[in-house]
Protein backbone atom coordinates (compact mmCIF):
# COMPACT_ATOMS: atom_id res chain seq x y z
CA UNK A 1 0.00 0.00 0.00
CA UNK A 2 2.66 2.24 0.37
CA UNK A 3 3.71 1.70 -3.28
CA UNK A 4 0.24 3.50 -4.11
CA UNK A 5 1.37 7.25 -3.34
CA UNK A 6 4.27 6.80 -5.47
CA UNK A 7 2.15 5.02 -8.61
CA UNK A 8 -0.63 8.16 -8.38
CA UNK A 9 2.49 10.26 -8.71
CA UNK A 10 3.87 8.61 -11.99
CA UNK A 11 0.15 8.46 -13.49
CA UNK A 12 0.09 11.72 -12.76
CA UNK A 13 3.30 12.83 -14.30
CA UNK A 14 2.66 10.95 -17.60
CA UNK A 15 -0.72 12.71 -18.26
CA UNK A 16 0.49 15.85 -18.26
CA UNK A 17 3.91 15.04 -20.63
CA UNK A 18 1.00 13.24 -23.08
CA UNK A 19 -1.33 16.25 -23.36
CA UNK A 20 1.07 18.42 -24.14
CA UNK A 21 2.62 16.48 -26.82
CA UNK A 22 -1.02 16.56 -28.65
CA UNK A 23 -1.32 20.14 -28.75
CA UNK A 24 -2.03 21.34 -32.23
CA UNK A 25 -0.27 24.71 -33.38
CA UNK A 26 -2.06 26.68 -36.02
CA UNK A 27 -0.06 28.27 -38.44
CA UNK A 28 -0.21 31.45 -36.62
CA UNK A 29 2.51 30.00 -34.47
CA UNK A 30 6.18 31.48 -34.85
CA UNK A 31 7.51 28.58 -33.17
CA UNK A 32 9.85 26.04 -35.12
CA UNK A 33 8.71 22.73 -35.33
CA UNK A 34 5.19 23.79 -35.69
CA UNK A 35 2.99 20.89 -36.94
CA UNK A 36 0.60 21.78 -39.88
CA UNK A 37 -2.51 19.83 -39.81
CA UNK A 38 -2.87 18.14 -43.38
CA UNK A 39 -5.38 19.33 -45.71
CA UNK A 40 -8.02 16.69 -46.79
CA UNK A 41 -7.57 15.81 -50.67
CA UNK A 42 -10.02 17.63 -53.54
CA UNK A 43 -13.28 16.32 -53.48
CA UNK A 44 -13.61 14.91 -49.91
CA UNK A 45 -16.24 16.30 -47.49
CA UNK A 46 -14.43 16.77 -44.38
CA UNK A 47 -16.17 15.08 -41.16
CA UNK A 48 -18.57 16.23 -39.26
CA UNK A 49 -17.03 18.61 -36.34
CA UNK A 50 -14.02 19.47 -38.42
CA UNK A 51 -13.17 22.87 -38.72
CA UNK A 52 -14.69 24.34 -42.30
CA UNK A 53 -11.63 25.72 -44.54
CA UNK A 54 -12.32 28.98 -46.60
CA UNK A 55 -11.71 29.01 -50.51
CA UNK A 56 -9.08 31.55 -51.69
CA UNK A 57 -10.62 34.64 -53.33
CA UNK A 58 -11.13 34.96 -56.65
CA UNK A 59 -11.00 38.37 -58.28
CA UNK A 60 -13.68 39.23 -60.33
CA UNK A 61 -14.02 41.15 -62.96
CA UNK A 62 -17.84 43.18 -63.92
CA UNK A 63 -18.14 43.85 -67.31
CA UNK A 64 -19.04 47.76 -67.58
CA UNK A 65 -22.53 48.53 -68.70
CA UNK A 66 -23.42 49.74 -72.17
CA UNK A 67 -24.86 53.01 -71.89
CA UNK A 68 -27.14 54.09 -74.90
CA UNK A 69 -27.25 57.88 -75.70
CA UNK A 70 -30.57 58.78 -76.97
CA UNK A 71 -31.47 62.52 -78.37
CA UNK A 72 -34.47 63.92 -78.67
CA UNK A 73 -35.44 67.10 -80.12
CA UNK A 74 -38.44 68.75 -79.10
CA UNK A 75 -39.60 72.05 -81.51
CA UNK A 76 -42.31 74.21 -80.19
CA UNK A 77 -43.89 76.66 -81.87
CA UNK A 78 -45.76 79.55 -80.13
CA UNK A 79 -48.37 81.60 -82.04
CA UNK A 80 -49.25 84.70 -80.51
CA UNK A 81 -53.01 85.72 -81.79
CA UNK A 82 -54.32 89.20 -81.06
CA UNK A 83 -57.91 89.59 -81.07
CA UNK A 84 -59.20 93.34 -82.32
CA UNK A 85 -62.63 94.25 -80.94
CA UNK A 86 -64.61 95.70 -83.51
CA UNK A 87 -68.12 96.79 -83.18
CA UNK A 88 -70.25 95.44 -85.23
CA UNK A 89 -71.87 98.84 -86.56
CA UNK A 90 -68.28 99.98 -87.68
CA UNK A 91 -67.48 99.74 -92.09
CA UNK A 92 -64.82 97.33 -92.64
CA UNK A 93 -62.78 99.02 -95.49
CA UNK A 94 -59.51 97.93 -97.33
CA UNK A 95 -56.51 99.92 -98.52
CA UNK A 96 -57.95 101.28 -101.51
CA UNK A 97 -61.98 101.84 -101.72
CA UNK A 98 -64.19 103.30 -104.32
CA UNK A 99 -65.74 106.81 -103.23
CA UNK A 100 -68.50 108.77 -104.56
CA UNK A 101 -67.91 112.64 -103.84
CA UNK A 102 -71.13 115.19 -103.96
CA UNK A 103 -71.00 118.04 -105.50
CA UNK A 104 -70.09 116.68 -108.48
CA UNK A 105 -71.44 113.60 -108.87
CA UNK A 106 -67.59 111.99 -109.76
CA UNK A 107 -66.53 108.32 -108.88
CA UNK A 108 -62.95 107.95 -107.53
CA UNK A 109 -60.68 105.17 -106.22
CA UNK A 110 -59.44 106.81 -103.09
CA UNK A 111 -56.72 105.74 -101.06
CA UNK A 112 -57.76 105.25 -97.03
CA UNK A 113 -55.13 106.79 -95.31
CA UNK A 114 -55.17 106.24 -91.68
CA UNK A 115 -52.10 108.84 -90.90
CA UNK A 116 -54.07 111.70 -92.35
CA UNK A 117 -56.44 113.54 -90.17
CA UNK A 118 -58.52 115.51 -92.88
CA UNK A 119 -59.50 114.04 -96.18
CA UNK A 120 -57.64 115.31 -99.34
CA UNK A 121 -58.49 116.11 -103.18
CA UNK A 122 -55.93 116.57 -106.32
CA UNK A 123 -57.65 119.10 -108.46
CA UNK A 124 -56.99 121.14 -111.06
CA UNK A 125 -57.24 124.99 -112.23
CA UNK A 126 -57.90 125.93 -108.45
CA UNK A 127 -59.45 129.67 -108.67
CA UNK A 128 -60.60 131.20 -105.89
CA UNK A 129 -63.29 133.83 -105.76
CA UNK A 130 -65.77 135.69 -104.35
CA UNK A 131 -69.37 135.58 -104.32
CA UNK A 132 -71.80 137.65 -102.08
CA UNK A 133 -69.02 138.68 -100.16
CA UNK A 134 -68.26 135.67 -99.13
CA UNK A 135 -64.53 133.46 -100.40
CA UNK A 136 -65.72 131.06 -102.81
CA UNK A 137 -63.43 128.61 -104.65
CA UNK A 138 -63.75 126.90 -108.24
CA UNK A 139 -62.05 123.64 -109.31
CA UNK A 140 -62.09 120.95 -111.74
CA UNK A 141 -62.18 117.13 -110.97
CA UNK A 142 -60.56 114.41 -113.18
CA UNK A 143 -62.64 111.16 -112.90
CA UNK A 144 -60.23 108.08 -114.77
CA UNK A 145 -61.85 107.30 -118.55
CA UNK A 146 -63.68 110.65 -119.14
CA UNK A 147 -62.54 113.33 -121.01
CA UNK A 148 -64.30 116.28 -119.90
CA UNK A 149 -63.05 117.19 -116.04
CA UNK A 150 -66.44 117.98 -113.41
CA UNK A 151 -66.45 121.79 -112.66
CA UNK A 152 -67.45 121.95 -108.90
CA UNK A 153 -67.62 125.65 -106.88
CA UNK A 154 -67.96 125.43 -103.24
CA UNK A 155 -67.87 128.31 -100.19
CA UNK A 156 -64.40 128.16 -98.37
CA UNK A 157 -64.81 127.00 -94.89
CA UNK A 158 -61.32 127.93 -93.64
CA UNK A 159 -57.62 128.04 -94.49
CA UNK A 160 -55.44 125.57 -93.28
CA UNK A 161 -51.37 125.83 -93.91
CA UNK A 162 -50.01 122.53 -94.26
CA UNK A 163 -46.21 120.82 -93.95
CA UNK A 164 -44.92 118.87 -96.75
CA UNK A 165 -40.64 117.56 -96.64
CA UNK A 166 -39.14 118.46 -98.89
CA UNK A 167 -41.34 121.06 -100.19
CA UNK A 168 -42.04 123.74 -97.81
CA UNK A 169 -45.44 124.61 -96.50
CA UNK A 170 -48.73 125.38 -98.58
CA UNK A 171 -51.99 127.27 -98.07
CA UNK A 172 -54.94 125.16 -99.17
CA UNK A 173 -58.90 125.91 -99.20
CA UNK A 174 -61.15 123.39 -96.68
CA UNK A 175 -64.43 123.10 -98.07
CA UNK A 176 -67.16 120.82 -97.51
CA UNK A 177 -67.92 117.81 -99.32
CA UNK A 178 -70.47 114.07 -99.20
CA UNK A 179 -68.38 111.01 -99.38
CA UNK A 180 -69.76 107.81 -99.53
CA UNK A 181 -68.31 104.51 -99.00
CA UNK A 182 -70.66 101.04 -99.80
CA UNK A 183 -74.14 102.70 -98.02
CA UNK A 184 -71.75 104.88 -95.44
CA UNK A 185 -72.32 108.45 -96.45
CA UNK A 186 -70.73 112.06 -93.90
CA UNK A 187 -70.07 115.27 -95.04
CA UNK A 188 -66.42 116.22 -93.88
CA UNK A 189 -63.51 118.54 -94.50
CA UNK A 190 -61.79 117.79 -97.45
CA UNK A 191 -58.53 120.71 -98.29
CA UNK A 192 -58.05 120.98 -101.85
CA UNK A 193 -54.45 120.58 -103.68
CA UNK A 194 -53.31 121.08 -107.20
CA UNK A 195 -51.01 117.98 -107.49
CA UNK A 196 -50.56 116.04 -110.63
CA UNK A 197 -49.47 112.62 -111.12
CA UNK A 198 -51.17 110.91 -107.98
CA UNK A 199 -52.45 107.37 -108.34
CA UNK A 200 -55.09 108.15 -105.83
CA UNK A 201 -56.29 112.03 -106.24
CA UNK A 202 -58.80 111.41 -103.52
CA UNK A 203 -57.20 110.72 -99.94
CA UNK A 204 -59.35 109.51 -96.94
CA UNK A 205 -58.71 110.65 -93.62
CA UNK A 206 -59.61 109.96 -90.26
CA UNK A 207 -62.01 112.69 -89.89
CA UNK A 208 -64.33 110.01 -91.97
CA UNK A 209 -62.74 106.67 -90.68
CA UNK A 210 -63.58 108.43 -87.01
CA UNK A 211 -66.05 106.21 -85.23
CA UNK A 212 -67.53 104.62 -88.26
CA UNK A 213 -64.89 102.28 -89.92
CA UNK A 214 -61.80 100.12 -89.63
CA UNK A 215 -59.07 99.46 -91.81
CA UNK A 216 -57.62 96.17 -92.81
CA UNK A 217 -54.66 97.14 -95.33
CA UNK A 218 -54.72 93.65 -96.46
CA UNK A 219 -57.96 93.80 -98.40
CA UNK A 220 -58.71 96.38 -101.84
CA UNK A 221 -62.46 97.58 -102.36
CA UNK A 222 -64.00 95.70 -99.95
CA UNK A 223 -67.39 98.10 -99.84
CA UNK A 224 -67.12 97.55 -103.69
CA UNK A 225 -69.37 100.18 -105.69
CA UNK A 226 -71.02 103.27 -103.35
CA UNK A 227 -74.57 103.03 -102.89
CA UNK A 228 -75.44 106.82 -102.54
CA UNK A 229 -78.75 107.39 -100.27
CA UNK A 230 -81.86 108.10 -101.72
CA UNK A 231 -82.97 112.03 -102.17
CA UNK A 232 -86.15 111.94 -100.24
Amino acid sequence: MRFFPILCLLLASQLIVGCESFTLRGPWSEEPGAVMPEQPPEGTVPPAGAAAQCPEPQEVVCAEPEVKVVERVIERTYEKVVEVPVAKDKLVLGEVEIVALEPGGVTLKALIDTGAPTSSLSVKELKPFERDGKDWVRFLVSTPGDDEPVTVELPIKRQVRVERPGFGSQRRPIVNMSLTVGDVTHMVEVNLTERSGMDHPLLVGRNFLKDAAVVDVSRREVQGEPRLPVAK
